[in-house]
């Protein structure tokens, strides 16, 4: 306690005239009435100007209400920042991978606890219980700077690599139930990697490629021990933006923002089927922005290949699609013309000439590099592409403007269905067909899945016949922040057959959604 006597000197030390100028208690105590001139007065503690706010909230004025809902099952949240890649185990669906703007990346076990699955809101539930984050499987350490693309290899998942901004790419052993997972090789080659993607060519197992920041393409293949590089090109002049592996992994097809396209004959089985180069390199296919029919202002973002291998369709800017011919490669041919080689080889030592080799189909080399369909039926760029599986013929775009468009392949690519805002004029991220396993039925062959800013994951029903008000939204799922404030879905993964939808978000959670 403070003594009064330290603060107030006694009255009787004071001078009169210094004692005159002190007030009684009983005076401090009254009220001073303002003069009727001091209107213009402000009061000490009101120091804003009109129209600032002074950060108090108004009890009276009107609330603002939020509505929190959740679907999910599962959520996984040991990201700090945003989640910017996603990639799932081939034939382990439960086994997921993420990587981060937080320069970490994890494998992690989606499979949710047991127990029904309901959608959640504070309305229903005002006081939820608290859910466990799910099981991580391992930390993909060593990442130097944010790590925007992941990938298991094929066939069997054994490794999984990540790529980050600043070039590295790194491969890692799959943790199973005995072995942890541990860093097997890395690379720097470039200064920033946009893409990554495993090949699935039965006779290059664990191989996979990746697009870089100065346009190059590089292919590799890992081993226990080391990571390999089998290819590089370096055609694009311009950022390399996607890739896509035909089904059989025997050609590459990758875009870039200078508006070109290149297949690669990775692994030489265009050549031993008899199809070249018309330019002596390796790429089977080469469109430029000097060809004006091709040619797309702003550049190349997305890039699909049909299941059949026989065309890739690639998205960019302005809502641009052009939907191009591949080389068929016949298995019997490749594999007739590797025996010609090797015959050829034990006979004399030479290498069999071109003429000895199987030429492609007639209808495979006319078609080949042709342009078939030049698209624009959406405003904005073309960020993702998707073909759905036989017997559909469709092709999925979704477009920054918020629009999904569904063009009919067996119709010339004409426009089957335009949504214009599937996404509530939010980015469309990703869209994908539910694909099955190779030789299997396909009961959810008509299901589109997609995601955008707005944070929703959305299906949609693609057959004919069922287009309403909802233009064939059969589902959507929430969770995500979303509204286009850094809270977006920036990828999804739905293998097993589309029954559970895992995402990657933008607000650093990722979800597990099951969709029946």
């Amino acid at each position: 306690m403070t003594d009064r006597s330290m603060r107030d000197p006694p009255r009787d030390s004071l001078t009169e005239a210094e004692a005159d100028a002190l007030l009684d208690a009983d005076e401090a105590e009254e009220t001073i009435d303002a003069p009727a001139d001091a209107d213009d007065d402000v009061a000490m503690d009101s120091g804003d100007e009109e129209g600032e706010d002074d950060g108090d909230i108004d009890l009276d004025g009107p609330m603002e209400e939020i509505l929190l809902q959740n679907d999910s099952a599962a959520h996984f949240d040991q990201h700090s920042d945003s989640i910017l890649c996603i990639a799932q185990h081939p034939t382990r669906p439960e086994i997921v991978a993420t990587g981060g703007q937080d320069d970490a990346a994890y494998v992690w076990d989606a499979t949710p606890a047991e127990g029904p699955v309901l959608p959640t809101s504070y309305e229903s539930d005002p006081q939820p219980r608290e859910r466990q984050s799910q099981r991580v499987l391992a930390t993909l350490e060593g990442q130097d700077e944010s790590v925007n693309a992941i990938c298991f290899t094929l066939p069997t998942g054994d490794f999984v690599a990540t790529a980050t901004l600043a070039g590295t790419l790194s491969v890692y052993s799959t943790p199973t139930p005995t072995q942890p997972s541990r860093l097997i090789a890395a690379s720097k080659e470039v200064d920033e990697i946009n893409w990554l993607l495993p090949s699935p060519h039965r006779d290059h197992p664990n191989t996979l490629a990746l697009g870089a920041a100065d346009g190059s393409v590089w292919v590799y293949t890992v081993t226990a021990t080391e990571l390999t590089i089998l290819q590089t090109f370096f055609l694009h002049q311009a950022p390399c933006t996607a890739g896509a592996w035909t089904p059989d992994g025997k050609l590459l097809a990758t875009v870039a923002e200078d508006s070109s396209l290149y297949v690669w004959d990775v692994f030489g089985d265009a050549a031993a089927a008899g199809v070249a180069d018309p330019n002596g390199g390796q790429a089977v296919v080469s469109l430029t922005a000097a060809d004006e029919r091709f040619k797309v202002d702003g550049g190349l973002y997305s890039a699909a290949i049909s299941p059949g291998g026989g065309i890739v369709a690639v998205g960019g800017a302005g809502g641009n699609v052009r939907v191009i011919g591949l080389p068929r490669l016949s298995s019997s041919a490749a594999a007739s013309a590797k025996s010609t080689t090797a015959a050829a080889g034990t006979r004399g030592g030479s290498k069999a000439t071109a003429a000895s080799k199987p030429a492609p189909s007639a209808s495979s080399a006319s078609q080949a590099g042709q342009i078939l369909a030049a698209l624009a039926a959406q405003t904005d760029g073309v960020e993702t592409l998707s073909f759905s599986q036989p017997p559909l013929t469709l092709l999925a775009a979704g477009s920054v403007d918020g629009s999904i468009t569904l063009f009919d392949a067996a119709r010339n690519f004409a426009v089957r269905r335009h949504i214009p805002a599937a996404h509530d004029e939010e980015a469309v991220i990703q869209v994908e067909f539910v694909k099955t396993a190779l030789g299997t039925a396909n009961a959810k062959g008509w299901c589109l899945t997609s995601c955008g800013n707005d944070g929703v994951v959305r299906r949609w029903d693609v057959r004919g016949g069922t287009v309403a008000a909802d233009k064939g939204l059969v589902g959507e799922w929430r969770g995500h922040r979303g509204g286009g404030d850094g809270g977006g879905v920036l990828g999804f993964v739905q293998g097993g057959g589309g029954g559970a939808v895992v995402t990657a978000g933008d607000d650093g959670v990722g979800l597990v959604f099951a969709t029946p």
